[in-house]
């Protein structure tokens, strides 16, 4: 199946190696992949910050770096989740951009969702012989919609151990900006992210987000804690 490429900014700045392994699943789920070195930011960032001319521009660009034709695949259920909901009130006042996106919009996918329900693809012969738990990032969870499909790719992993944490669906405090204007209640809210996960005895926690995968490890790192986060794209390309 030849599908699009599509990383997210936090995968290109600062996972690259997050993104080739994205590339390696892909290939091993059967994919040929397209990707267009021209792309950029889908203008999440900018939609939550009130910057709503520049978030037109920045989907206005995704619309005009993508074919509507072949599925769009993203490692990220924060982005896909954000463009399905948002871009059509992105771009109201652009009646000919809105149509294009809603000709697209079918056929943009998060990895995991497309991996399982699309392409049927479930097994990897990954093994990642640790315990580990999984977090439900707050916008895979509740606007893209991913739930079961992580933890269906985590059970086919040799040697995995999946336990669930207490409060698996609650915000690890990142949320973008909020965790810089919001300094103290990002930090509580990590913290009690981080513990709830080091009480199952996990060595590391699961994400289909990078921005996620970012706030818990700087929390982990800064108080020397025996658990970080990976990214789910990082387990299943360890074949």
């Amino acid at each position: 199946m030849d599908i699009q490429l599509f990383i997210p900014c936090y995968i290109d700045q600062l996972y690259p190696e997050t993104g080739k392994n994205v590339w390696k699943v892909l290939e091993k789920a059967g994919c040929k992949i397209h990707y267009n070195p021209e792309q950029t930011c889908c203008g999440q960032p900018a939609f939550n910050s009130g910057y709503m001319d520049e978030t037109a521009q920045l989907a206005r660009k995704f619309i005009d770096d993508f074919s509507k034709n072949l599925p769009i695949v993203s490692p990220s259920g924060s982005c896909t989740g954000f463009m399905k909901l948002h871009y059509e009130q992105v771009l109201s006042t652009n009646p000919a951009y809105q149509e294009r996106f809603k000709s697209m919009k079918a056929n943009l996918f998060e990895l995991t969702d497309f991996l399982v329900n699309h392409v049927h693809v479930t097994d990897f012969g990954a093994t990642f012989p640790h315990k580990v738990t999984y977090h439900d990032s707050c916008s895979a969870l509740r606007e893209y919609g991913i739930k079961k499909e992580p933890r269906t790719l985590l059970s086919h992993v040799q040697g995995l151990e999946l336990v669930e944490m207490q409060e698996c669906e609650s915000c690890c405090g990142f949320g973008g900006t909020f965790s810089v204007k919001f300094t103290d209640i990002s930090t509580a809210m990590v913290e009690k992210k981080v513990r709830s996960a080091l009480a199952t005895g996990a060595e590391y926690i699961v994400t289909t987000e990078a921005s996620c995968m970012m706030n818990i490890n700087g929390y982990c790192a800064k108080h020397k804690l025996p658990i970080k986060a990976i990214h789910m794209a990082d387990i299943l390309a360890s074949f």
